[in-house]
């Protein structure tokens, strides 16, 4: 079926809400697998990213389960998402992540540069396996959202100040639900962006175990910096760009 491109609406927006209708009005139900991102865009009359943009979105709300390599599924409704704006939810959860990245920016720049300064043999090998462990789950999201929360739960503790290695755990379910909706929001079933994470983390594991504190921060605020990029794109509308590489 072919669709006129008629509405007020952003691309993205129109696709997502046409998807969630037919979900919604039982036209797919919970395991159906969408058609691929190519057919879906010649469907709509959109470029690709669109749909990508659309899906990610969708994702992020509960409604379609996506698997790197293994395609697009529809899920159970989530809960309170029957009614109601659902993409004014979406922008509401965007801007709370965006919150949540403002405050690791404050505490785990500090965290990078204090585990560089305190961090033991010990806890330089611990670094090393974490982005080992980032490295082969690679494109398990559900496993990599785990171990990127590892990660950075790792530097705090490296820091080896009580204070700080608290603070960071009190907001260890904020970070990982974050971290999972903002690798939502970054990529879709991308392996480049998956990599091109992966190879941050590394470059901050580097800086810490070598104990260069200025750029071990310098490169977790430029982490972060683009994490907090790509909260502001998506909740201004803008399209994100891709990954380097």
């Amino acid at each position: 079926m072919a669709f006129v491109n008629n509405r007020p609406l952003k691309s993205s927006e129109w696709v997502l809400g046409e998807l969630k209708r037919e979900i919604e009005t039982g036209e797919r139900v919970p395991g159906d697998k969408l058609a691929s991102v190519v057919e879906l865009a010649e469907r709509f009359g959109v470029g690709r990213s669109t749909v990508r943009e659309a899906l990610s979105a969708l994702k992020a709300m509960g409604w379609l389960d996506i698997r790197q390599g293994g395609g697009t599924y529809v899920k159970s409704p989530p809960p309170g998402n029957g009614t109601g704006d659902a993409l004014a939810d979406w922008m509401t959860n965007a801007q709370s992540l965006l919150q949540l990245v403002e405050v690791r920016r404050v505490l785990e720049t500090g965290n990078a540069s204090l585990a560089a300064r305190n961090h033991s043999d010990a806890d330089a090998e611990a670094l090393r396996a974490a982005v080992r462990r980032m490295e082969e789950v690679l494109s398990d999201e559900s496993a990599g959202e785990q171990a990127d929360t590892a990660f950075h739960l790792l530097l705090a503790e490296s820091t080896h100040n009580p204070l700080l290695i608290d603070l960071t755990r009190s907001l260890s379910d904020k970070l990982q639900n974050g971290m999972r909706d903002t690798r939502t929001l970054w990529f879709y079933a991308d392996l480049r962006s998956a990599e091109a994470l992966l190879q941050e983390h590394i470059g901050i594991m580097e800086a810490v175990t070598l104990r260069e504190e200025r750029l071990a921060a310098d490169r977790m605020e430029r982490h972060l910096a683009k994490v907090e990029t790509v909260l502001r794109e998506r909740i201004s509308g803008k399209r994100i760009a891709p990954p380097p590489g």
